[in-house]
């Protein structure tokens, strides 16, 4: 009898975990289940009713799996709530003392595990619906559970009592809805002094390409296009965005395209406070062509990119970058 509905595990990686890691996370869970659902950056969803029927195993045993196969073969540990609902799992996976680890709560032993939690443990509340709910005596998921729904939803609006009202019972009809990572992503830096266009402004733009390069290379992803938005003092922006030649994630790519969006916007003696740097319309690196370019300067400047990512992973993101980079950028913050 399977106690667990439709199945539903909540993997959590641990934080220190690199985008290429969180990746090769994804590839592994879809080993499981074509329903996995990224939750970037550092969790996903997985539904694994046809994983039941093929490994003839529950939920949870099939969890221990994803966990024994994730430590073995990729080095990092996880932490998996197992449930009948994605709310659920969720919080089953918030739970787990330590780095690692399994926590299953059947169908029938929803209620004993919801019950004694604090609300602000509840999935999806924010911390002032918490602090709403406390300030009328609820303050166990428990008491949300033994007040009419309608005074939830009095107390915190029609549409979010309603949610709460269900979850607290343990419901949740979302589906896992199979979704990759996002199409787009983006770094951002701002100036605690206004900048022109000159030395440290270029600086600083080439410092958020090194990092959005990194973070694509990181996640096998690379960008059809390249967006720049520009900030002004007085609140003024500017953004334009153009499509690079092909699809690419290397650092030689993205700065040779974000100057060119640098030069269009006509700076003069604009004064910025600035910059967001984003890749869109993105695609899986591995399926993006690459030939040698028969041009040995430009073949030198990949493989010390590969170094650079090299070091960076094993000693931490930005640890080694473009000597340009550092002429009054902003350090860049952990990803």
């Amino acid at each position: 009898m399977n106690r667990f509905g439709t199945g539903v595990l909540h993997v959590r990686c641990a934080p220190a975990l690199t985008p290429e890691g969180y990746r090769d996370v994804l590839d592994l869970l879809r080993e499981f289940s074509p329903l996995v659902q990224a939750l970037p950056p550092r969790a996903a969803l997985v539904q694994v009713r046809g994983a039941q029927r093929y490994f003839g195993a529950d939920p949870a045993r099939i969890a221990e799996v994803v966990r024994l196969r994730a430590v073995a073969r990729l080095g990092t540990d996880v932490r998996i709530g197992v449930a009948g609902t994605w709310a659920l799992a969720a919080m089953a996976s918030a739970r787990i003392p330590g780095p690692g680890g399994i926590l299953a709560v059947p169908e029938d032993e929803a209620a004993g595990f919801l019950d004694p939690l604090p609300v602000e443990a509840l999935y999806g509340l924010g911390p002032r619906q918490a602090d709403a709910l406390r300030g009328y005596g609820l303050r166990t998921v428990g008491a949300l559970t033994r007040v009419p729904p309608g005074v939830l939803e009095r107390i915190l609006g029609k549409r979010a009592g309603r949610v709460v009202a269900e979850r607290a019972r343990g419901i949740d009809p979302r589906p896992v809805t199979p979704r990759d990572l996002p199409p787009s992503a983006a770094v951002r830096t701002g100036f605690t002094r206004h900048e022109l266009d000159g030395p440290h402004a270029r600086a600083a733009l080439l410092d958020l390409v090194v990092r959005l390069g990194a973070g694509l290379r990181g996640r096998r992803q690379a960008a059809r296009s390249l967006s720049l938005t520009l900030q002004f003092a007085g609140g003024t922006r500017w953004e334009k965005s153009r499509r690079l030649p092909e699809a690419s994630g290397h650092d030689e790519d993205l700065r040779t395209l974000a100057y060119r969006l640098m030069d269009a916007a006509g700076l003069q003696r604009a004064r910025l406070t600035g910059m967001v740097l984003r890749a869109e319309d993105l695609t899986g690196a591995a399926g993006t062509s690459r030939q040698l370019s028969l041009d040995p300067a430009r073949e030198a400047r990949l493989t010390a990119e590969a170094a650079m990512d090299r070091a960076n992973t094993r000693f931490g993101p930005g640890t080694v970058r473009p000597a340009a980079a550092f002429l009054g950028a902003p350090s860049p913050p952990g990803r």
